[in-house]
């Protein structure tokens, strides 16, 4: 085992992929446990991976997602989140955060959603007087509401890790904190906006909210069509994320003009890019978890955990804070690769809730998202609003603490994460 986890920290640190450094501890893996000719399991292994019919929704969910970026439906939704703050102190921070969450039904990931969000509201708030920091620790931390809230790629890729794992009651799961999440960091934007005196917008009528409000409603339909399809039975996730796609295309197509054949070209080539990133992520996972499931590495970490304390709370607290550490050097999607073939059976042989410990997992290791020294949705927003790295970090913390409490609420409180799965008949 020490000589696998050498391997896996040495390729690491030499700068290989992620996926080549999965597949390559995994194959050193088989050869200690059956020499060479264990080499042989690599394709089937791989394969295996790849092959569950559910991870055909991954590439249309990203399609789904850089049409409608292209399409321009974000600023309908920007449009009626603005309508509804009116003369609120530091309303476009607010706006910035209801848009995010409005939008975390549509993309399932959180640097797309910064990316949509961002590059309009950004440079809007830094013409009306709030410092850059801010701008993309707001933008960042409400952005990391994406994955959460489904459709969410990591909740795919997290049940394609394990198998034995309900996408639909992750997708549930994951309803309730997703929207506690929105919550807090609206929360603490209207405490920074008081604290600071940023300034309020013109009011707007009635008139304006409606306007705005049927303007966007086509495009607040998809996660809709996405969520309801799936939760109610009507659709599987797979065919759910078909329908969006068909659906938000013509939206852009026909209903908006706004999507041209070159915008439609654009999103396939990135579609293409980034699918192809997280199946080699999930091939790779399934090799190199066939040897954690072989070496009993999952067992010594249930042994482990519960050395560290009996009581479940302290238990999980544990695991939540391990998760928060690795989420800091290894961004969110290899993290979960990584961390669940190992720590979900631990967690379930002592007597969690699997849907309970997945929630909790995808939570903690969401938040690498925005810790340094990686963190890719804080450092995409400080681009955005062109200012250093460490000053966005610093103007984050408070975002950070909202995110911790979060997570400490759904830790103390199972139902949060349990009620809506267990109402749908998808966890026990």
């Amino acid at each position: 085992m020490s000589f696998v986890a050498g391997a896996f920290a040495a390729l690491l640190l030499l700068g290989l992929p992620i996926g080549l450094v999965l597949a390559a501890a995994g194959l050193v893996g088989a050869v200690s446990i059956g020499g060479p000719g264990f080499l042989e399991i690599l394709a089937p292994r791989f394969h295996a991976g790849v092959s569950a019919y559910v991870l055909v929704a991954i590439p249309y969910f990203i399609v789904t997602a850089e049409i409608m970026n292209r399409a321009r439906l974000t600023d309908r939704l920007i449009a009626f989140a603005s309508s509804l703050f009116g003369r609120t102190p530091g309303a476009l921070s607010h706006i910035n955060v209801t848009s995010c969450v409005m939008f975390a039904g549509l993309t399932g990931a959180a640097v797309t959603e910064t990316v949509a969000i961002g590059k309009t509201l950004i440079p809007a708030m830094r013409r009306e007087g709030y410092d850059a920091p801010y701008c993309a620790a707001v933008t960042a931390c409400a952005a990391i509401v994406g994955p959460i809230i489904p459709p969410s790629i990591i909740m795919i890729a997290y049940a394609a890790s394990l198998r034995d794992v309900s996408i639909i009651a992750l997708f549930a799961a994951g309803v309730a904190p997703g929207l506690m999440m929105g919550a807090a960091m609206l929360a603490v934007s209207f405490w920074i906006s008081w604290r600071r005196g940023y300034a309020a917008r013109d009011g707007v009528a009635v008139s304006v909210i409606l306007r705005t409000g049927v303007s966007a409603l086509a495009a607040m339909a998809i996660p809709l069509v996405i969520i309801g399809g799936i939760l109610t039975g009507l659709t599987t996730v797979t065919e759910a994320s078909v329908i969006a796609c068909v659906y938000a295309l013509a939206l852009g197509v026909f209903a908006y003009r706004t999507l041209s054949l070159a915008d439609i070209r654009e999103a396939l080539v990135s579609t293409v890019s980034f699918s192809g990133v997280v199946f080699l992520l999930i091939g790779a996972s399934n090799l190199l978890g066939w040897y954690v499931t072989r070496s009993g590495l999952a067992r010594e970490a249930a042994e482990a955990i519960a050395f560290v304390s009996q009581d479940p709370i302290i238990q999980m607290l544990a695991v939540s804070a391990l998760l928060v550490v690795l989420g800091m050097f290894v961004d969110v999607l290899p993290a979960i690769i990584i961390a669940a073939p190992v720590l979900a059976p631990a967690l379930v042989a002592l007597g969690f809730d699997p849907i309970h410990a997945a929630m909790v997992m995808l939570l903690a290791l969401n938040l690498g998202n925005i810790t340094p020294p990686v963190g890719m949705t804080l450092m995409t927003a400080a681009r955005i609003a062109d200012t250093p790295y460490e000053l966005a970090v610093r103007a984050a913390a408070p975002f950070y603490v909202a995110h911790l409490l979060v997570i400490l609420l759904v830790i103390l409180f199972p139902a949060i994460s349990l009620a809506l799965p267990r109402l749908l008949g998808a966890a026990g």
